[in-house]
């Protein structure tokens, strides 16, 4: 057998694995869908209307990997694990799950509605602990895989108006460590990325607005939004053999941001 400490960027790889990525129609989810399949896994990308995520399908195709487009609104039980279950008839197993998909509505708490809160809540968080259970199932009976939850700096930080993102976020963080302890002995690793504010098609509104993109800027020690591909090595790292020995942890990609 090789040495792991020999295997150098083959720990790396994900080649022969398949990864499943919700909310991978735009922004990050969309570039972490690429990147894995970059690494060589296949992957089902998922979102709530077919039509966003048809043409990422065809681009991993086009990178000589499987790759299957299935719709799911992932607040919903069924469609959770309607998706679970066709990924793995479609491509033989899940040994990935990257839960991405979220909303965020922006308003401060006297102007945000129960049902404006409920609704990120449900998307952000409860949706996360669908579709992990969903595929908790698959990878506990195959004894190994990963869970990657998509949690943000606001999980462990906050600003104003950002009451219900960053109650999903940190409800998401809480989630991440208990599904690791519970899956551990099971040879699941559940860690949770933490971005920081990323220039996306989802958040030009921020940067083109001169205050907030100043403020978020001068915020940041870097001194700089970031660029969606400077988080996919660590979706990569958190995908892979490299991380088989780290559960429950919240790597936070965030140019300095939560170092202050």
């Amino acid at each position: 057998m090789e040495r792991p400490e020999l295997l150098g960027t083959r720990l790396f790889s994900l080649e022969g694995r398949v990864a499943v990525v919700t909310g991978a129609g735009r922004g990050l989810g969309r570039t972490m869908a690429v990147a894995l399949a970059a690494a060589g896994a296949d992957v089902v990308v998922s979102s709530r209307t077919h039509a966003e995520i048809a043409s990422i399908r065809d681009e991993i195709r086009g990178l000589g990997r499987r790759s299957e487009a299935i719709a799911a609104d992932t607040t919903r039980e069924s469609d959770g694990n309607q998706l679970m279950d066709q990924a793995v008839s479609a491509l033989g197993s899940i040994d990935i799950l990257v839960n991405n998909a979220g909303i965020n509505i922006r308003k401060p708490v006297l102007e945000l509605t129960p049902e404006e809160y409920r609704q990120v809540l449900a998307t952000n968080l409860e949706g996360y602990f669908l579709c992990a259970r969903a595929a908790g199932r698959h990878l506990e009976e195959q004894s190994h895989g990963k869970v990657i939850n998509v949690s943000s700096i606001m999980g462990s930080v906050a600003l104003p108006g950002q009451a219900a993102y960053a109650s999903s976020k940190g409800g998401v963080e809480q989630l991440t460590k208990v599904l690791a302890l519970e899956w551990a002995l099971h040879g699941v690793q559940v860690n949770a990325l933490a971005p920081t504010y990323f220039e996306t098609e989802l958040t030009r509104p921020l940067f083109e607005d001169p205050e907030r993109n100043s403020f978020i800027s001068g915020r940041t020690p870097m001194g700089r939004w970031g660029q969606p591909h400077e988080l996919v090595g660590a979706v990569i790292f958190l995908a892979s053999r490299a991380s088989d020995y780290i559960t429950g942890h919240t790597l936070v990609v965030d140019g300095g941001w939560t170092a202050w």
